[in-house]
């Protein structure tokens, strides 16, 4: 009767869509402050991987990005290496969460809807005046309590939540890691770049007014010889007469 149960079971799941099968989780969730790019608060994982830094690091460097004025989509996928970033950003304040990349798109922008509407509602009118990083740390309660419930994708809630047709994702973006923090980089290349060409036109302008300079010299020099010789004729026929 047991191998009878876990037949139908198995034959269960082998009918859902993958989608509906995966196990695949939330393995990181950030919310930063867009106009500097200050963490507010973070999602605290005990015994995660060590590897996982690394993508914490990314995340701090795409905050980074926005903080410098880039016209990025409100809502956005960023491919890097074997998981997913998803963010939404609204009301100055992007809250990001990364995936495996099998884990269901529209999962984890519901996770991310619900997180942003608990945040705005307890901690909006405090944004602005935060000062240091992880202010609203205590939020970390209600992102593990919510990320619970987004855990395993085949749960009913879940699968409910998967086929809701008011709620899609299919016109949201999605880049690469890569390209998202290369345009950072360019950005800090051009500015670089600005920098020393204002400096060399500032050295080119002040060694074309010495030119300029020198040129007047050579050309007036030999007449004002010639008047101050002349000049000094003038005044020694004077005395000697």
């Amino acid at each position: 009767m047991l191998a009878s149960n876990g037949f139908v079971r198995e034959n269960w799941q082998r009918r859902l869509p993958f989608w509906a099968r995966s196990r695949e989780m939330v393995k990181l969730t950030m919310i930063a402050r867009v106009t500097d790019g200050l963490p507010l608060a973070e999602g605290l994982d005990a015994g995660r991987d060590p590897q996982d830094e690394f993508y914490k690091q990314q995340a701090k460097s795409i905050f980074k990005n926005f903080s410098k004025g880039q016209n990025e989509p409100s809502r956005m996928s960023i491919e890097t290496g074997p998981y997913i970033f998803h963010y939404i950003i609204e009301g100055r304040v992007c809250y990001l969460t990364m995936c495996d990349r099998s884990y269901p798109k529209k999962l984890a922008f519901q996770y991310l809807e619900e997180l942003k509407n608990e945040f705005q509602r307890v901690n909006g009118d405090q944004i602005e005046t935060a000062a240091r990083p992880y202010a609203f740390i205590k939020f970390d309660a209600f992102i593990q309590k919510t990320k619970k419930l987004y855990l395993d994708s085949r749960t009913q809630r879940n699968i409910s939540k998967l086929n809701d047709e008011l709620y899609e994702v299919q016109q949201i973006m999605t880049r690469n890691v890569q390209e998202v923090l290369g345009v950072g980089e360019k950005l800090d290349q051009v500015s670089e770049m600005s920098s020393r060409l204002t400096s060399e036109s500032r050295i080119y302008a002040d060694k074309a007014r010495d030119l300029n300079r020198q040129a007047l010299i050579r050309k007036w020099a030999p007449v004002a010889i010639v008047i101050a010789i002349v000049l000094l004729l003038f005044w020694v026929k004077n005395k000697i007469w």
